[in-house]
């Protein structure tokens, strides 16, 4: 029997506001870690302005020093000219790959070099991976919301040489505004934010009247409070034929989490206790609904074999 090729671990973008310092002292732990694929670059909120594109450059060339493919990712949500050109500079600069976070940046690459189909386009049907494939893209990454079977299905018919990216560990991104719900928490009006969301390296934690966890706000940006996490799934998403495992930045225990997804794409069996011994390292309870087919927070336990 043909022994199956490993999964590669890809590190996504920064989702969060951190400080400078913080950015460059974060990247320089994950070269050291196990991570194949880092993703750079801000792609939530064009207003944060810590770090410019000359630095998300050094960081993808000492990140490429230390062995890793650095990828430059482009917003989802671009809201004015100034947005527009930004994202005309990332996809013009040809030394890193490129991932599209939008159809403009699509545009812009298609049939011009290779890229990768980010998450937020939405790619759901084989005709719809098919055209990427034929504008220029190698790698696409998977909605959040679709299902182990339909994936399945739709690799079944995956071009040749098109690698497949699934989001694998982090909190759920659900919806992008033009209105920054962290300024509107503070009474802010978004252009005079203060950039609060600084404040909060891992967004801002919302609560149900019942001190249940609810929603984080980050930005224009909202997220669930409960964290997505495969490490359990592996066995289905190497049968699925899934490439890539995303892993989304956190501000504590990064390094850790990594880990233990390098441990569990590497062992024969699956270790049933993976996702117990990862809790402390969690900044929530952890949920996989959508790869079952499920809602999305709800936990699915493996069937005990």
């Amino acid at each position: 029997m043909m022994e199956s090729k490993m999964m590669k671990l890809a590190l996504g973008p920064l989702q969060y506001y951190w400080h400078r310092d913080t950015v460059f002292e974060f990247y320089q732990q994950m070269a050291e870690t196990a991570v194949d694929i880092v993703y750079l670059g801000e792609a939530v909120c064009s207003r944060r302005h810590e770090l410019k594109q000359s630095d998300w450059l050094d960081i993808a060339r000492m990140l490429r020093d230390a062995g890793k493919q650095a990828v430059l990712s482009t917003m989802v949500l671009l809201e004015s000219t100034a947005d527009v050109a930004d994202m005309h500079k990332i996809v013009r600069d040809e030394e890193f790959l490129v991932e599209a976070g939008d159809m403009g940046a699509v545009h812009k690459l298609a049939g011009k070099r290779p890229f990768v189909a980010g998450p937020q386009l939405n790619v759901f049907n084989a005709d719809t991976l098919a055209w990427m494939a034929g504008l220029g893209a190698t790698r696409w990454v998977m909605p959040l919301e679709m299902r182990q079977s339909d994936l399945a299905a739709l690799l079944r018919s995956r071009p040749a040489g098109l690698e497949t990216e699934v989001f694998a560990y982090g909190r759920m991104p659900l919806a992008f505004s033009a209105r920054c719900f962290t300024a509107r928490h503070y009474n802010l009006p978004k252009d005079d934010c203060g950039f609060r969301c600084i404040e909060h390296p891992d967004g801002q934690l919302l609560q149900t009247r019942e001190k249940e966890s609810f929603l984080v706000i980050n930005g224009i940006q909202t997220q669930s409070a409960r964290v997505h996490n495969l490490i359990q799934d592996i066995p289905s998403l190497r049968a699925a034929g899934v490439d890539i495992l995303r892993l989304s930045p956190q501000s504590q225990h990064m390094d850790k989490i990594i880990a233990a997804f390098d441990a569990a794409r590497r062992a024969e069996r699956p270790d049933a206790a993976a996702l117990q011994a990862m809790r402390p390292f969690m900044p929530d309870a952890p949920c996989n609904g959508y790869w079952h087919g499920k809602p999305g927070l709800d936990l699915i336990e493996p069937a005990v074999a």
